[in-house]
């Protein structure tokens, strides 16, 4: 099986695609200029620091704006030859904001057969011999795409052509999701090339499975490693008081930021293959890519691990973070 290229920290495009996403400050973040030529210029910029920073592994979806178009114009404008970099994106959900940070709905699921060729199309047109991965976005088991032959057939028509096939996880049962996934073969041969999947010091439920994944092959996305802002010197909730106060004296001891701290946390896990930042800045990029040089101890992954909290009450608070 072919390999993506790939760097131990990627860049995810989902904060630099659209005016609004659920990442604490975020509006802050895109200086509140939502003009589309001002955010593609600005998530230039961060992709410019990010490949300066050594990261070679860019991943974006179909309900991220406009962050495929964003991304293919500057492949293209930097002209960086497709063998020097990877670029995964996601079918599956529908953006419907209308570049508006409030929305009835900004994105809605459709795992049909329908969609994927449709946006199968549109991510081939916007990245062209750039894309390299497409993934189901957020397959999930009562969407019922993991049992939709037509959907897994063409699929695998795409793995035929030369396409890595993926699947992107949310909420608590990411390892159920996952396993039954593993398992899906098309003609004798495994579909499923990668798995991206949340797991960070707060959700950490899926780590078993993706240990037992990495070993059978499929190669690990890490998203979502500092939990949306949760995770930065950002989070300010009086109810993460203690955790934070746990991770600045483990970052002070260890001459770093927590956000720094939290990433090295999930970089230490022997199956991450690649870790990606959400970095809607310059600055946040060049913090985040920090996590590279820390030198993790034992006393920091054991106070890190008692951070753990249980899978239903993490989702639960990622689901009521506000779009701004």
């Amino acid at each position: 099986m072919s390999k993506l290229l790939s760097s131990p920290l990627g860049l995810g495009l989902a904060a630099l695609g659209r005016p609004g996403y659920i990442n604490l400050g975020h509006a802050d973040d895109l200086g509140h200029d939502y003009n589309v030529a001002a955010m593609q210029s600005h998530a230039h910029a961060v992709l410019d620091a990010a490949w300066r920073s050594g990261v070679r592994y860019f991943d974006a979806a179909r309900s991220y704006g406009r962050a495929e178009e964003f991304l293919g114009a500057w492949l293209r404008t930097r002209q960086i030859p497709p063998e020097a970099v990877s670029v995964g994106s996601k079918w599956g959900y529908i953006y419907t904001a209308d570049w508006q940070i409030h929305a009835a709905a900004h994105e809605v699921k459709q795992h049909s057969l329908e969609l994927l060729r449709r946006q199968s199309a549109e991510s081939q047109a916007n990245l062209g011999s750039y894309l390299r991965l497409y993934q189901i976005h957020s397959a999930t088991l009562d969407s019922g795409v993991l049992d939709d032959t037509a959907v897994l057939a063409a699929l695998a028509a795409l793995k035929r052509g030369g396409m890595l096939i993926g699947l992107s996880l949310s909420g608590p049962s990411q390892a159920a999701i996952l396993e039954r996934a593993l398992g899906i073969a098309i003609d004798g041969v495994r579909l499923f090339d990668s798995v991206q999947a949340t797991w960070n010091v707060l959700e950490s439920s899926a780590g078993p499975m993706l240990e037992r994944a990495s070993a059978a092959g499929m190669q690990i996305i890490v998203k979502e490693a500092l939990a949306n802002g949760r995770l930065t010197a950002r989070n300010a909730d009086p109810d993460f008081a203690t955790k934070r106060m746990t991770m600045e004296r483990q970052a002070t001891r260890l001459n770093t930021t927590i956000d720094a701290l939290a990433l090295a946390a999930v970089l230490a896990q022997p199956w991450a293959g690649v870790v990606l930042s959400g970095a809607a800045t310059v600055a946040q990029l060049e913090s985040n890519m920090c996590a590279l040089n820390v030198a993790l101890d034992d006393q920091a992954r054991t106070a890190l691990a008692a951070m753990d909290e249980p899978a239903d009450m993490y989702w639960a608070t990622r689901k009521g973070l506000a779009w701004n």
